[in-house]
This record gives structure tokens, sequence and C-alpha cells, in this order.
């Protein structure tokens, strides 16, 4: 009698409960050849692709810029692939409310409207902070809060994403945001980076400098981040 009220109980409760997910596991840093790659030269997009009519660079900034509207999200992207790195940047949206990001680890996705969509991990800034898995699990880290605190809306942003094995820790100004595990380690794989200019059917301005990349990072820390700031 008592084990049927407590099945009846639960019945009720259901919709009430949260049940902890499993916790993602551990994948290791792999193993490779450690060197700082020139990622962008200052001068022009040598070693990237993407929409001519979208990007160019003036003074040594990387601009992603559109008038006519952009039907889907589309990418500059290094030619080289990648998987474990550090990548430290300044952005800036410089027009428009869109968000911006970091594409990686996934896959340039043509099919999807464009020559250069990106189907993958997203790493968001500044309107919209968090990670998403574009044309997969939609958003899969939650981390506005946080970012919202020290990020600017139209100035410059000093970033620093540094990816390890199945682990993606993001850096804003100086503060450490987030501290992340890919739970499905499969869905991670050498790729492309890429800068994002979102589907907008507004004019937008997105400006990137100062990109600098280290392959496979023997050191952890996130250098952009005080020692004693670090969690």
């Amino acid at each position: 009698m008592r084990s049927s009220h407590l099945v009846a109980s639960l019945i009720l409760l259901a919709p009430f409960l949260v049940f902890a997910e499993d916790p993602a596991p551990v994948v290791p840093p792999k193993e490779g050849k450690s060197e700082q790659v020139i990622i962008f030269n200052g001068t022009d997009l040598t070693g990237w692709v993407g929409h001519d009519k979208l990007w160019s660079v003036k003074d040594g900034i990387i601009i992603g810029k559109n008038t006519e509207p952009v039907p889907v999200s589309t990418y500059l992207l290094t030619e080289r692939k990648y998987s474990d790195f550090r990548l430290t940047f300044e952005t800036k949206l410089a027009q428009s409310e869109m968000h911006s990001g970091i594409a990686m680890w996934g896959r340039v996705a043509p099919e999807k409207g464009d020559k250069y969509t990106y189907a993958g991990h997203l790493v968001m800034f500044p309107s919209g902070y968090g990670f998403y898995d574009l044309y997969g699990r939609a958003m899969i880290h939650q981390n506005a809060a946080e970012a919202q605190k020290v990020g600017k809306q139209h100035d410059w942003n000093t970033v620093e994403i540094l990816a390890q094995g199945n682990r993606i820790r993001f850096a804003l100004n100086g503060v450490q945001i987030s501290d992340w595990r890919e739970p499905d380690p499969k869905r991670i794989q050498e790729a492309p980076i890429g800068l994002q200019l979102h589907s907008n059917k507004e004019p937008q301005e997105v400006q990137w400098k100062n990109l600098r990349l280290e392959t496979f990072p023997k050191d952890d820390r996130l250098l952009t981040v005080k020692a004693a700031d670090a969690k």
C-alpha cells in the first residue's frame, strides 16, 4: 500500500523534479606542436576565406560589415584547421546590437544556405553571451550574467579562448567567465576557426584586431587573467 502511494506521489511530482545530469568526461589536452601562429598579418586576409563583399582590412583591423540583409550567418574562416589552441584578440561591435562570436570544433556547412556558414561550437559576445551549438543543440552553456558585468557593448573588448581536450575556457576583459567541458567529445573536430557576422536584416559592423593564436598550449593558465582572479 505504501509503495503504491509513493509511486502515485512521484507521478504527481514528476513535472517539478530536477534530475542531475551526468558530469562531462575529462578529456585531456591533445598532443601536438606548440607554436605561435601568425593568424592575421595586419595587412590583408591572407590565410582566411570568406565573402569579399563582407570582410575587409583597414588600419590593422579586420572588419565584417553588411549593408544588405545577411540571410544566413556567415564567417571569415581560417584556411588552417585547429583543435587545441589559445586565441586572444580584441573585438568591437561597431554597429547594430546583434552578437558575434568565434566558431570552432565544427565544420563549414554550405548546405545550410551560405558558402561560409558553420556548424559547430560558437563562443558568443557581446550582445548575447554563452556557448552555442550551431545547427545542433542550440544553447549549451549560459554565462551572460557574469559576462555582462564586464563586457562593453560598443567598445573594444579583450577576449581569450583556451581550448584544450574537451574544455573551453573564456575570459573577457581580464575576467574568467567560463570553464566548461563538452559532454559529448565526439562533437569535437579539428576545424577552421571562424569570425561570425550574424544573420541580420539590419546594417551591422564587427571589428577585430591583435589576433594571436598558439597551438597546443602547454600552459593551462588564462594569460589575460590575473592569477588571483582565476577560478
